[in-house]
């Protein structure tokens, strides 16, 4: 059951990304990001959704799972440069910097955050103020969400809600629902 769920958010991720990156322009920049992206187990996306699914959204989910993929492709990408780990095989394949170049290493990593968010505001995720929290929880791990639950909700005058959009660690909220997990890209699996 795990593996056939596994596999069934594998494709709609990939079939997601790859629709996104379809209708950019046909650059090298471009063909490093779909090369970025492509492969991997998708376990973070697979917790966004089964995150998702536990608190009733479901496929609704499908953007922010694409966006934490893009989030991790993206410090993959960077984690690789010269500059930093200086890899050249990633997943037994060379990495973008060797395949192309180191500059377009950088800015494919860069539009690949830049997409994350992008697909933090998609308007299939709900109402703008969902797709802001989204936004601010890719952003900063969810601390500013998770402020935002303790002073009761955007404004203020709200009392926390236990099922509202809270993913930071450790809030009572959320606690042991795995809500927190839905936008945590430092999750980490063998062989990523």
């Amino acid at each position: 059951m795990f593996q056939a769920r596994l596999a069934e958010v594998q494709r709609a991720v990939d079939a997601m990304l790859g629709a996104r990156l379809a209708v950019r322009a046909d650059v090298p920049v471009v063909h490093a990001m779909r090369y970025a992206v492509r492969g991997g187990k998708r376990l973070r996306a697979f917790l966004v959704m089964e995150s998702a699914l536990l608190h009733g959204i479901g496929d609704m989910a499908l953007p922010a799972a694409a966006a934490v993929e893009c989030l991790h492709a993206y410090s993959l990408v960077h984690d690789d440069l010269p500059a930093m780990d200086d890899d050249d095989l990633r997943r037994g394949q060379p990495t973008v910097h060797v395949k192309w170049d180191e500059a377009t290493a950088v800015l494919a990593g860069d539009a690949l955050q830049a997409l994350a968010f992008e697909l933090c505001c998609d308007a299939s995720l709900g109402p703008a103020d969902r797709r802001v929290d989204l936004v601010a929880a890719l952003a900063d791990g969810g601390k500013s969400v998770h402020k935002r639950q303790e002073d009761g909700g955007a404004d203020g005058s709200q009392q926390p809600d236990p099922g509202g959009a809270c993913h930071g660690r450790g809030c009572a909220a959320c606690e042991g629902t795995g809500q927190h997990l839905a936008f945590k890209p430092d999750v980490e699996d063998a062989g990523a």
